[in-house]
């Protein structure tokens, strides 16, 4: 029984505590609270969906499977810059990915209290299948 109350316990200090560590680590490393995200020319859905369709080509043409992460930022102009990938899946289709994204075009960027900010985005690709 103390067992169960003692798992309990903590089970509820780390409910408690992780949700506000998360929060505080945001912001500190530079992603405050914003009014929107960053959007891609003609939209998330669309922009994915032509994403999704070069890099299940570029998996097949390489014979490999999985998932990709890319980091990129967002200017308060629109710009994308500073494309680089966090989680490789191959060669070809990490170049394909940095190539899609950098020329994505001008993006809708974020907003705080009215006013145009830098953002920082991370996405996930995949699981890329063929």
């Amino acid at each position: 029984m103390k067992t169960l109350l003692r798992i309990a316990f903590f089970s509820l200090a780390l409910g408690v505590v992780l949700p506000f560590y998360a929060t505080v680590h945001a912001q500190e490393n530079g992603n405050p609270p914003v009014d929107g995200m960053p959007v891609p020319p003609g939209g998330f859905y669309n922009f994915s969906n032509n994403l999704n369709q070069i890099m299940r080509k570029a998996a097949l043409e390489a014979k490999v499977q999985g998932i990709l992460l890319v980091s990129y930022v967002v200017t308060a102009e629109g710009k994308v810059e500073k494309v680089e990938v966090i989680r490789s899946l191959c060669p070809s289709c990490d170049e394909e990915a940095v190539r899609v994204i950098s020329n994505s075009g001008i993006w809708t960027p974020s907003k705080k209290e009215g006013q145009p900010i830098v953002k920082k985005m991370t996405l996930q690709i995949g699981p890329v299948q063929f």
